[in-house]
């Protein structure tokens, strides 16, 4: 497919700036929106208000919170790394907004007399330029943990780079099915590859043909992936305040915590618009809107971008409101031992699929043959796994042996059958002991008045 920058001629200098400054502007007001939207869907799924007293429908909220975080005192703590602790948040705002720079916000459209498209710049890699940037915004938290100089921010720090090795590997592999399906990885050229619509014993439904139907599986791993690496709940283990206070955030306040805050709604929207563009259509109409040619063309294209964009992050806050946080070895685990192999599996389908139908593979009756003996097999394997798993029974407790809940150096819960040891005792033996006094001593002061 020929890339679409090789059609248009190049944007004039004044139609580059005005793309960039829009796309500034729209980012920044996308993020005050959607810290009064969360509140908001918050609020409704807890039966509380939220903001309603600042603004018309407490709009006005968000805009005070950011002006308090601009102009409060910022301070940095002794003994941290002052270049280091400063260039930390400004490398991962800066990577938040760079994101965008490839991003198709619509197609093709008439801008002060001249034919643009709204997106800021289309590369042939885009996709992969869009994963490096985001790679890049790690280091920002990881150096903000190293430069604090805390022991809560560097445990922060840390399981952010743990977190994104283990996220950003089944994310990655859940895009190459997409790559493969639109034979391109430029950001356009994907979105273009989803208008063609299916079609049924020679009916065209008019249904697009988008990539989270044909690949659901990639789309959920995705799904899955991204709440991982924009470090939300249920995975916002990096600044968990029930072990690690704020994390890498601990140590930061005023703009410099700004520019993290910033950063984490602008990348939870950067995640959504990928799917949205890789799965989802994009900018073009869902069913039925696509049937009619003004909804579905021009400057309409931002507007179902956005409601899109947006249905996604809605999903990042229904998370919120809802699941609990996971364990640290639940996390790992689920990145490690499900999405990966799962998105390896898928790949390897994926790309028999590509070549069976290429060589004709599936139209003869052999192919049926072959789908039989593989489902047989699953389903004996099934059966047969289900019949010799053997139940695990419970550790036995030797009941007589005393408990010490601090045998083993850390206080530990008792298991069933197990008792506490009388804790009153304890304390009462340990005051007795620590108010009794030294009958040697009394005795050597007796004998010297005698």
């Amino acid at each position: 497919m020929m890339p679409l920058e090789a059609v248009l001629p190049p944007d004039p200098w004044w139609i580059i700036l005005i793309k960039v400054v829009g796309m500034f502007v729209l980012l920044l007001v996308w993020t005050i929106f959607n810290v009064w939207y969360e509140r908001r869907v918050v609020a409704k799924m807890q039966h509380r208000l939220g903001p309603i007293m600042n603004g018309p429908f407490g709009l006005g909220q968000a805009l005070a919170d950011g002006a308090k975080l601009i102009f409060k005192e910022d301070f940095r703590p002794t003994k941290t790394d002052k270049w280091v602790f400063n260039l930390a948040p400004l490398l991962t705002g800066m990577a938040a907004f760079t994101a965008w720079s490839v991003m198709p916000l619509g197609g093709q459209v008439r801008m002060f007399g001249v034919e643009t498209r709204l997106q800021l710049t289309d590369l042939p890699v885009g996709m992969l330029f869009m994963l490096a940037i985001a790679s890049i915004g790690i280091y920002g938290i990881v150096l903000a943990g190293w430069a604090s100089n805390s022991t809560y921010s560097l445990l922060g720090s840390v399981r952010s780079a743990a977190q994104m090795i283990s996220y950003e590997a089944s994310m990655g592999l859940a895009l190459v099915g997409v790559f493969m399906f639109a034979g391109s990885m430029s950001m356009s050229n994907i979105v273009e590859s989803q208008a063609q619509t299916f079609t049924i014993a020679g009916f065209n439904t008019g249904l697009p043909q988008w990539n989270a139907v044909l690949l659901l599986p990639a789309f959920v791993i995705y799904l899955i992936s991204m709440v991982g690496e924009t470090n939300r709940a249920p995975f916002d283990l990096p600044e968990c305040e029930s072990e690690l206070v704020s994390g890498y955030l601990t140590e930061y306040s005023g703009f410099r915590y700004a520019m993290y805050f910033l950063a984490e709604y602008i990348n939870m929207a950067t995640v959504s618009a990928i799917a949205t563009t890789l799965f989802l259509g994009g900018y073009r109409a869902p069913w039925p809107f696509n049937q009619v040619e003004w909804l579905d063309s021009g400057w309409m294209g931002p507007v179902w971008f956005i409601l899109k964009v947006q249905l996604l992050i809605t999903g990042f806050v229904w998370l919120r409101g809802t699941l609990p946080r996971f364990r640290y070895d639940q996390f790992m685990k689920l990145g490690w031992k499900w999405l990966i192999e799962i998105a390896l599996a898928w790949i390897v389908a994926v790309a028999l699929l590509k070549v069976g139908q290429r060589e004709g593979w599936f139209s003869g009756p052999v192919f049926f043959v072959i789908v039989g003996v593989i489902a047989v097999a699953l389903l004996a394997l099934i059966l047969w796994g289900g019949g010799t798993q053997e139940e695990t029974k419970p550790a036995q407790v030797d009941l007589s042996e005393p408990f010490d809940p601090f045998a083993g150096g850390y206080p530990v819960p008792p298991l069933p059958g197990q008792t506490l040891p009388e804790m009153a005792g304890v304390l009462s033996g340990s005051t007795v002991a620590e108010d009794e006094p030294d009958t040697s001593e009394a005795s050597s002061v007796k004998g010297d008045e005698s």
